[in-house]
């Protein structure tokens, strides 16, 4: 199959997968692993096999940039205890703990090692997808948990691996060396490539430009990590981490919307394909299994799914009760969660795309030529777990919450409410003193003035949880309605114009962009 066709059917793949998840109300991650597993039945794309080295560069980086971008400092500062533990002892007691299981199952100990570096971490964009009704804060603690992890995976992985082909030996020194560069390092480069990011984005006034660095960061840092043999993806995160800090006093607003056009969309299309390929990788492992293979395989695969839950509730439970008795700190008491929210995180601990990439990145040959021990039953046990967690604690994390009865968190509403009355109010304040230092006309401050007034009236009603009939609820309506209907009259004008050949598509176009902009305020400003 020619690489066009492959792009147009993953693409079309994509689409009915999101469609049909939505129309039936499903997870599209679950949807897409069904379709999938439909896509590998067709002989010519389950052939079609990615270089394993090529996997984690091309989507890992992406995945993790975004990630970091979008997530939330103050949490993870507040919670950091919680997420490196979780994220370097938790991933270590997960990957071994597998590793042992599988080696009871006949794998040996390197690849056993390796399937279990593979299914240790959880992924933050499978998290996302599932766990949109958990409070904000343990949505953060569970991505950073799912950022961070990553890292301590891959140097598990790299370890077996390279045990296994014989590259690297084993020995508590030189796995502590291995741990502090991967970590070291890998923070080391990632300040350095925000660094750098930092200065020419402060130079850079064309949006492309600004942009195009922006998408070099993640795999700028990725690959000079790799390249000093530090953790690719722990660079990622620090990189992405310090631009979200500082991003806000830097980036100029026509380049942040043009970021936000373009991220969203490449990170949906990067982790649906991943979900795609984890059906078709089962397809593409099946085959290459033999029928005693496939036994072993489906045992590991419900033993290793049931493994991954009780090594997480183990963990999880221990170490708040451990650093209970440690830490009695009144800082720590605030911080502390009831068993039955600890039990959604328990079950929020689903495996996804990283897993994948990682178990397709497990080499196919030795140095001594021979096959890599194991390799299909590594990526067919890695993707069945996959779909284990994803179909069994996505349809039972509804559930759970549901019985945990999590307090609606109303903490983002109502900092959104307070940062807005706050800006506006001392906008206001300051109009007067603006329009005299600019030498602006008395009336243009008039018309300001009244326009500030209004929509100061209306932000705090809607803090006030006012109802639907207050004045201020109701003239804010009426004046995004009536804009709205302005701004469609005005773009049917401009398209009339174009059709009379009066303007140029050039012009269309120009206009247009402008009253989409405005468009898309109002319908923002109504939906609040």
């Amino acid at each position: 199959m020619h690489a066009l066709e492959l792009v147009v059917l993953l693409g079309a793949a994509l689409l009915v997968g999101h469609v049909l998840g939505r129309r039936f109300g499903i997870a599209p991650p679950l949807v897409l692993l069904i379709v999938g597993a439909l896509v590998g039945l067709i002989p010519a794309v389950r052939q079609m096999q990615l270089p394993p080295e090529v996997v984690l560069l091309l989507f890992l980086p992406v995945l993790l940039y975004w990630e970091s971008l979008t997530t939330s400092m103050r949490e993870i500062r507040n919670n950091l205890r919680g997420i490196v533990l979780m994220s370097t002892l938790l991933v270590i007691a997960t990957a071994g703990t597998v590793a042992v299981a599988a080696h009871a199952l006949g794998l040996p100990w390197g690849p056993a090692w390796v399937l279990g570096a593979a299914v240790a971490p959880t992924d933050a964009t499978a998290v996302g997808a599932f766990a949109k009704s958990l409070p904000r804060r343990q949505v953060t603690v569970l991505r950073g948990e799912s950022l961070i992890n990553d890292g301590t995976a891959l140097v598990v992985f790299g370890l077996a691996v390279g045990i296994t082909v014989g590259e690297e030996h084993f020995s508590l020194p030189h796995v502590s060396a291995l741990f502090l560069l991967a970590y070291g390092g890998g923070a080391a480069v990632g300040a350095l490539v925000a660094w750098v990011n930092m200065n020419l984005r402060r130079r850079l006034d064309d949006p492309l430009l600004g942009n195009l660095v922006m998408i070099l960061a993640p795999f700028t840092a990725y690959l000079l990590a790799e390249f000093i043999h530090a953790s690719g993806v722990v660079a990622v995160v620090v990189s992405g981490l310090i631009m979200a800090y500082v991003a806000p006093r830097i980036i100029r607003a026509e380049h942040r919307r043009q970021a936000m056009a373009v991220w969203p969309l490449a990170t949906f299309i990067i982790n649906g394909v991943l979900f795609l390929l984890v059906g078709v990788e089962i397809q593409y492992a099946l085959r290459h299994l033999s029928r005693s293979d496939l036994g072993t395989a489906l045992i590991a695969i419900g033993l290793i799914s049931v493994l991954l839950v009780a090594v997480r509730f183990a963990f999880l439970f221990a170490s708040a009760y451990l650093i209970r008795l440690i830490d009695r700190r009144p800082k720590q008491r605030l911080l502390r969660i009831d068993n039955r929210t600890r039990t959604v995180s328990g079950v929020a601990g689903f495996r996804g795309a990283v897993s994948l990439a990682v178990a397709l990145s497990v080499p196919v040959m030795l140095d001594s030529g021979e096959p890599f021990p194991d390799r299909d039953l590594i990526v067919f046990v890695t993707s069945g777990v996959i779909v284990v967690t994803l179909v069994v604690q996505g349809l039972l994390l509804p559930r759970v919450v549901r019985w945990a009865r999590i307090p609606r968190d109303t903490s983002v509403d109502e900092e959104q409410s307070l940062a807005e009355t706050v800006a506006t109010e001392e906008a206001f304040e300051a109009l007067p003193r603006i329009g005299a230092e600019l030498g602006t006309d008395p009336q243009v401050v008039d018309w300001a003035r009244q326009e500030y007034e209004a929509n100061l009236a209306a932000i705090r009603a809607r803090g006030a949880g006012s109802a639907d009939d207050d004045p201020a609820m109701v003239r804010s309506r009426d004046h995004a309605a009536l804009r709205l209907a302005l701004v469609a009259h005005k773009r049917a004008t401009v398209v009339r114009l174009r059709d009379e050949r009066r303007i140029d598509d050039t012009v269309l176009r120009r206009l247009q962009a402008a009253l989409d902009d405005e468009e898309v305020r109002l319908t923002e400003r109504e939906v609040e």
